[in-house]
């Protein structure tokens, strides 16, 4: 396994361990729709509200393209999968950190996970004893449910 997929996955295990990365596949899909529209929204607006095929085609398609030709004309299952795991890696790494990093430098230290670490063991233990008991964990088992207001303006739910 290539160091950069060890260390994507360390940062999977890491941010599954507190609790702040689950995937759900239908909110994948949402998302991905979303984003769908997204270019859509800005190849239109970029061509005063109406698009060709060759217009549309490009907003929809412009990375796949773009690894088919940077792959010789033709991309295998293997070339295609490689590319979309480092780029789901990259993203849930872009997130983590985002949550993480506290001093918005774009790293990720010690220093950041204990204070992350610290929020959420505050959100959990909620009658501040310095303890987390069995009742005062989630009832479905998940932490998508405690809000830690973060400092960047972004929802800092557990995920």
């Amino acid at each position: 396994m290539r160091k950069t997929t060890r260390l994507a996955l360390a940062f999977v295990a890491l941010a599954g361990a507190v609790g702040t990365t689950a995937y759900a596949e239908n909110n994948a899909s949402e998302k991905m729709r979303e984003g769908t529209m997204m270019r859509l929204d800005k190849a239109m607006s970029d061509h005063n509200g109406s698009i060709s095929f060759d217009q549309f085609s490009e907003a929809m398609n412009a990375r796949l393209k773009k690894l088919v030709a940077d792959n010789g004309g033709k991309l295998t299952v293997a070339q295609l999968a490689d590319a979309l795991e480092k780029a789901r890696f990259e993203q849930m790494a872009k997130r983590i950190i985002a949550r993480y990093d506290t001093k918005g430098d774009g790293t990720l230290t010690s220093d950041d996970i204990t204070s992350r670490e610290k929020k959420v063991f505050a959100v959990l233990d909620k009658n501040n004893d310095g303890k987390i008991e069995k009742s005062e964990l989630p009832k479905d088992g998940r932490f998508g449910h405690h809000r830690l207001g973060g400092d960047d303006g972004n929802d800092d739910s557990m995920q």
